[in-house]
């Protein structure tokens, strides 16, 4: 990839692990704590797509909300549980080599953000928590355009932001969905392909497949 001049992260599943607090909590929930954090995510980003069709808006949190009301409900965990789960989401832990990395990338001077459906709020507790805050330059929530990804609306935000092409944007994201969303925008997609999973047929093939950020670094 040649003359990139802005790194773009997707923050949930991308930068963060959105299983993390289940996983802190799985002396309580048990066995199940994985199988209920995949539900929990599954559901939450079902919603912010209906809402999406529907033109329905609410913003991330609500909708985290309502999904965890579902996923709690499915996987009967008991209901004094919801503000913990709740307050761990506010928080959740990077994956191990994310700090690394986004240092690299800030002493290779690269313009460094954020792209998400995370409430501005919520963006900025997350990197604040995890004293990650000073290696991004911006963090762009969805709220600013009232609808989620991967409407095109979404990925114009850094673009004009920073005043720069399109294909002058890395974009890396894990879920599918959205590194075909910003690849069919136009930006370089990467997936960041955590599990070994399986990519979507969405007419959209990403520039590269890693299975961490330490990758990144050997393909900027």
């Amino acid at each position: 990839m040649k003359n990139i001049k802005a790194i773009i992260f997707d923050a949930y599943g991308t930068l963060f692990d959105v299983n993390s607090a289940a996983e802190k909590c799985k002396d309580k929930i048990g066995d199940k704590w994985e199988g209920f954090a995949n539900y929990w995510r599954t559901t939450q980003l079902e919603y912010t797509w209906l809402r999406s069709l529907m033109k329905r808006h609410k913003d991330f949190w609500q909708v985290t909300e309502d999904s965890l009301d579902k996923s709690m409900k499915a996987y009967k965990i008991d209901s004094s549980m919801r503000n913990e789960l709740l307050d761990l989401y506010k928080i959740l832990s990077p994956f191990e080599e994310v700090p690394e990395v986004l240092k690299l990338l800030k002493e290779k001077n690269f313009k460094l953000a954020i792209l998400s459906n995370g409430t501005p709020s919520l963006l900025n507790e997350l990197v604040k928590s995890n004293n990650l805050d000073n290696l991004f330059d911006d963090l762009f929530s969805i709220e600013e355009v009232g609808i989620y990804k991967p409407d095109s609306k979404v990925y114009d935000m850094p673009v004009k932001k920073y005043n720069i092409e399109k294909n002058e944007v890395t974009f890396l994201s894990a879920n599918t969905w959205d590194v075909s969303g910003g690849g069919n925008y136009g930006f370089n997609s990467v997936w960041v392909n955590r599990n070994n999973n399986i990519f979507d047929n969405l007419d959209y093939k990403p520039q590269n497949e890693i299975e961490n950020l330490k990758k990144l670094i050997d393909i900027i």
